[in-house]
């Protein structure tokens, strides 16, 4: 209670000089304006002012958290105008008034009705007010006062983050920075120490130390390897209060990693290592593997492999694996058992990417000898050659060797060896083997012309084993022989024109030749002996393996001789000499003034001069088109003329149908008429024959008419009767034979040609028993309305 009575004065005392050294405030329009008491005396009548004095207070200040058992107590308000009648009233507005400052509105007693925290709030402005309880009139205008609380030390110091994560090169030297942590304090920094942090480590130590007033973390040992550690947890603790007793602390977890360095060479667990392999292995297939350990990591640890030397380093290789950083040993050559069994290699692993800050360490690499044993297979047996090339004459006999191949074991044993031919090369079978020693010869006759070049494949395989076996190309060239003759390369068209002049050229030849001598082909022409000296025609020999047929005489004629046949003979110069006879067929044709042929034909000769081909040919049409008008014209003219055989529409034509087959019937038209031989009228007619001459004219005998329906065969008798006893007959008249099969037929005739009557009933029914074919003339004819159908 003491020290509260203390405080107290303290404050008043502080309150009241600044307020007397404080100047006088302004007062607002509401508030400051002078009261005016208005009167006039009884001397002088002047108007009286009275000036206020002003309140009592500046500023408050509180300790925060208090925590006493009554309430804090802050000030007093007073103003001079009041007299301790009770007639004023204090009221307090503003930051919390009446929450967390209550005021006495009789004495203007001021307390703090609860506990303040400054880092919540450091000040709080507030007004009061000085009103007369009667009038309600304020007596003082309305004044602006701070309460400011006083820090005490009640927040402890905080970092930003809860826990740090940082990392350091390993082999750093002692004091390499690693990372700077930061701790905040509440409290008022300007007042006391309570905000003064000082940093120290709880946890890390001897590796690592931190700065105390800056926070930074550094290393304290030298060398520390990643290998032996690489995660380290520091525990850093921030105290305020500068670090002394009492004061208020708060902590913080670094997590560091030691990162790799190039620090480490590689190092090959073993000095030697040993490895086999088959004397069949074939180049880039892979032995075995070896790989040198390198503590560091990432590309630290990233080796090369390389054969240094040894007896092997031609027949082996050796490939880094970029994922396993192992040395992969491969075979670079084919092996073999029988010229070496055992190689040996030194390999070298080097770290590919190394720290010049470590050098002085010794070399970043190691080595190690690798031993590489060929084991002995049985192999197949190997040709002397990779392939053979035989030449052979095209005429050389059956049976004649044209060359040899050989083949061996090449293992230890050399087990003997047995020859064939693959006959899916020769499947003419041409060649043949002999199976002991590997001579090819010949079994059918060559010929270079058909096939210059033979391939055949020859395989070697061993008596012991039989699936030990190896083949090996055979090119056979066919060497040629001059066994054909040369004849004319084209099939010539020559022609000579009739107004040719002598030595004139009108044909150059060529030839060929089947075969190929070395040197090229060379040939010579010439005529046969019997017509050496032509006497229309002769030959010219160019050199260059052509020759040119000249004309002997000036001009030709195709009247007298229309081709010309000159035999030419064709050498070569090979030996032996061959030749052929080629002829040449020269046409004679009638050419224009720059010899341009026109035609070669002749019976050009016939036709008029200047008349082309297709004009001839479009004359000859029209003239054909002509008759066949004329032709036509008079055929119809004929046909007009011709009477008609029909006398009266009651006369009846048949014709006689010939039925071969079951279709057809009456939809046959194409019939012989012979409706004259049934009109006698017509038949009587008496006519003038196109036979006889007109300047001579025969009395025609009649005959006797013929009015009743006789057999066809005694008309025609009686007919060629007449005709032969008629002496006006010319001698040139012609016979006409008809055919006639008879009469008396057992079904009678289905005609009415010898009807006695045309429109007469007559029963039909009977035709339905001849069967379905005859069931169609039944329907026709036998229903009473038939005719009338």
């Amino acid at each position: 209670m003491r020290t509260y009575s203390f405080l107290t004065v303290l404050l008043w005392s502080c309150m009241l000089h600044m307020i007397h050294m404080m100047p006088p405030q302004k007062r607002t329009n509401k508030h400051s304006r002078s009261e005016r008491i208005t009167g006039l005396s009884e001397n002088d009548g002047k108007t009286l002012h009275r000036t206020k004095r002003g309140w009592m207070w500046n500023q408050f200040f509180l300790l925060e958290e208090y925590t006493g058992p009554d309430t804090q107590y802050v000030g007093k308000l007073h103003t001079d105008q009041d007299k301790g009648d009770g007639n004023l009233k204090y009221i307090l507005t503003g930051d919390g008034a009446g929450s967390l400052f209550i005021i006495d509105e009789n004495t203007g007693d001021i307390h703090a009705a609860k506990k303040l925290d400054r880092e919540e709030k450091s000040l709080y402005v507030l007004r009061a007010k000085a009103i007369d309880r009667k009038t309600g009139r304020q007596v003082e205008p309305e004044s602006e006062f701070i309460i400011k609380i006083h820090d005490i030390n009640d927040n402890e110091p905080k970092f930003t983050k809860d826990m740090y994560t940082a990392s350091i090169p390993e082999m750093s030297g002692v004091g390499t920075s690693v990372i700077q942590v930061t701790a905040t304090d509440a409290d008022d920094a300007n007042y006391g120490n309570s905000a003064k942090v000082v940093y120290s480590i709880l946890q890390g130590q001897p590796y690592f130390s931190v700065d105390p007033e800056t926070g930074i973390i550094k290393t304290a040992l030298p060398d520390m390897s990643r290998e032996n550690r690489e995660q380290y947890q520091v525990v850093i603790q921030a105290k305020d209060m500068g670090g002394q007793m009492g004061g208020l602390s708060g902590t913080t977890t670094v997590n560091i990693t030691l990162t790799d360095v190039n620090d480490n060479p590689p190092r090959f667990p073993q000095s030697t290592y040993q490895f086999s392999s088959p004397e069949s292995a074939s180049p880039g297939t892979s032995l075995g593997r070896i790989k040198a350990n390198d503590p560091d990591v990432g590309e630290n640890a990233e080796i090369e492999y390389s054969i240094s030397s040894g007896d092997g380093s031609d027949m082996f290789d050796i490939v880094t694996d970029k994922d396993t950083q192992e040395g992969i040993i491969t075979v670079k050559k084919h092996l073999d058992f029988e010229n070496k069994v055992l190689h040996t290699l030194r390999v070298e692993a080097t770290n590919t990417h190394p720290d010049p800050r470590f050098l002085q360490l010794g070399p970043f690499k190691d080595t190690a000898l690798v031993k590489i044993s060929v084991e002995d297979i049985d192999e197949p047996p190997v040709f002397s050659r990779p392939w053979y090339l035989i030449e052979v004459d095209e005429d050389a006999k059956e049976g004649s060797i044209i060359g040899q191949v050989v083949a061996q074991d090449p293992d230890r044993t050399k087990n003997a060896i047995k020859y064939s031919v693959d006959r899916h090369t020769d499947l003419d079978r041409i060649f043949n083997i002999y199976s002991g020693n590997g001579s090819l010869f010949i079994s059918k006759p060559l010929d270079r012309e058909e096939t210059p070049w033979h391939n055949i494949t020859v395989i070697a395989t061993e008596i012991n084993n039989p699936k030990q076996s190896s083949q090996i190309p055979v090119f056979v060239r066919i060497l040629d022989i001059n066994d054909h003759a040369p004849e004319f390369a084209n099939y010539y068209e020559t022609f000579v024109c009739e107004n040719a002049k002598a030595g004139q050229l009108i044909q150059t030849v060529s030839a060929i030749d089947k075969d190929q001598p070395p040197r090229g082909h060379k040939f010579f022409f010439e005529l046969v002996p019997e017509s050496a000296v032509h006497p229309n025609f002769s030959i010219v020999d160019n050199k260059d393996n052509t020759a040119g047929i000249m004309t002997r005489r000036n001009g030709y004629s195709r009247s007298k001789m229309s081709t010309y046949l000159l035999p030419v003979i064709i050498f070569d110069n090979d030996y032996p000499i061959q030749s052929s006879t080629g002829t040449l067929t020269i046409r004679v044709c009638a050419c224009d003034s720059r010899g341009n042929m026109q035609s070669c034909n002749a019976e050009a000769l016939l036709l008029p001069a200047g008349l082309s081909t297709g004009a001839l040919i479009a004359i000859l049409l029209c003239i054909i088109i002509l008759l066949v008008l004329v032709v036509l014209f008079t055929a119809l003219k004929r046909q007009r003329k011709k009477e008609p055989l029909i006398i009266s529409k009651d006369d009846v034509r048949d014709n006689i149908v010939t039925y071969n087959d079951e279709g057809g019937g009456e939809e046959d038209t194409q019939a012989f008429d012979i409706g004259t031989l049934r009109n006698p009228e017509a038949r009587e007619e008496s006519k003038m024959r196109r036979d006889v001459i007109p300047e001579t004219i025969f009395q025609i005998r009649r005959t006797a008419p013929l009015w009743e329906n006789i057999d066809v065969q005694d008309f025609i008798h009686r007919r060629l009767k007449e005709n032969d006893l008629d002496p006006a007959a010319p001698p040139y008249d012609s016979l006409a034979t008809y055919a006639y099969e008879g009469n008396d037929s057992i079904a009678n005739s289905l005609s009415s040609l010898e009807s006695l009557t045309t429109e007469g009933n007559q029963d039909y029914e009977y035709l339905s028993d001849w069967g379905p074919r005859f069931k169609k003339l039944a329907d026709m004819y036998g229903g009473e309305d038939s005719d009338r159908d």
